[in-house]
């Protein structure tokens, strides 16, 4: 439930709707198509709020460890902090059925984070795949397996279509509870109300057309004009998912950048965001971030960064980081910042 007054999220309470039957025109959906680009294939909407909840963060060998003998798992707890706010995202892992007929747990991972993001770039398509409905602030998007697995492919993030399929299942099934200062205020699926358009096949014929309702942050960023152009070639080609962590942490709040400002953000509230520097040994953690630094500046995102270390005594309490932009970056964010004006004038 959204409240007018002061554009926060209440709390919402799990329900099942039906897809709509036909095409439904939405002017606000028309503008999340409408990008600033001379290409439109290379660019896609990130949407902050949603974006920024930590869900896509534990690996196979972290969910294996969560696991008991039998394959099951209790839910997830992550705590995070975004705008001085605390933040809890509890996660309640899929429980999907295997070929000795027994079931096991999976909580979503980064082949989820991509078919989401592959799911988001069909969204902007209004005449094929997007239905928007604003006054019950529903959005829907269609896809087939076909769709998604060529899609991946394109980017050489290739996966099977029984990886597909499996990912699909794991995003309609997996519960997120979201918490702001210790209040609930939603819960529902990745992918929710997943059904087939023509309701005969569901999802065993790579090519039929699929339906499923996106959550309630989407459709409230759409009906706000909340969300943000990017890169998604650059994103979607990034080997590290620390890398696609930080791109559009930059994207989100670099939104002014030019050949003579820096961005900086410290090392404690990227570990304490992301969930993706979960090492042991502090000094593990910084070697990937600086992996993820090495691959920003080979996608032409930054042209360098420098690393300002904060001290007590001889032992490293916390990490500033300070990063240059590329002119590549600098050119995209102009254009994103153009797009937006254009958008909010129309």
């Amino acid at each position: 439930m959204v409240d007018d007054k002061n554009d926060e999220l209440d709390i919402v309470i799990l329900e099942e709707k039906a897809p709509p039957t036909e095409n439904i025109y939405s002017k606000q959906l028309d503008l999340f198509g409408l990008f600033v680009t001379n290409d439109e294939k290379k660019v896609s909407n990130t949407i902050e709020f949603w974006d920024s909840i930590p869900k896509y963060f534990l690996n196979s060998k972290q969910q294996e460890k969560l696991r008991t003998r039998e394959g099951l798992a209790s839910p997830y707890i992550k705590e995070y902090i975004k705008d001085g706010e605390k933040y809890k995202v509890v996660i309640q892992p899929a429980l999907l059925e295997r070929k000795d007929k027994k079931f096991k747990a999976y909580f979503p991972s980064v082949t989820e984070e991509l078919i989401e993001e592959v799911l988001k770039k069909f969204l902007t398509d209004q005449q094929k795949y997007g239905v928007h409905i604003e006054k019950n602030n529903e959005t829907w998007v269609r896809f087939s397996l076909n769709m998604i697995h060529k899609e991946l492919k394109e980017h050489n993030k290739t996966r099977s279509f029984d990886q597909i399929k499996q990912s699909i299942n794991i995003m309609s099934s997996s519960i997120l509870v979201l918490y702001k200062n210790n209040k609930e205020i939603w819960r529902g699926a990745i992918l929710q109300d997943l059904v087939t358009v023509d309701r005969e096949k569901y999802i065993e014929d790579n090519k039929s057309l699929h339906i499923a309702r996106l959550p309630l942050f989407i459709s409230h960023a759409i009906n706000q004009l909340d969300y943000r152009q990017f890169n998604y070639n650059k994103l979607m080609s990034s080997t590290n998912q620390l890398t696609r962590y930080i791109y559009k942490r930059l994207i989100n709040r670099f939104v002014n950048a030019n050949y003579f400002n820096k961005y900086h953000f410290m090392y404690s509230d990227l570990k304490q965001g992301c969930g993706l520097l979960q090492a042991e040994k502090e000094i593990h953690n910084r070697e990937k971030l600086k992996s993820a630094f090495k691959e920003l500046e080979e996608q032409r995102i930054i042209t360098k960064y420098e690393v300002d270390e904060k001290k007590e005594g001889n032992k490293i309490v916390d990490v500033k980081y300070i990063v240059i932009p590329s002119a590549d970056f600098v050119h995209e964010q102009k254009a994103a910042n153009k797009r937006k004006n254009i958008i909010e004038d129309k």
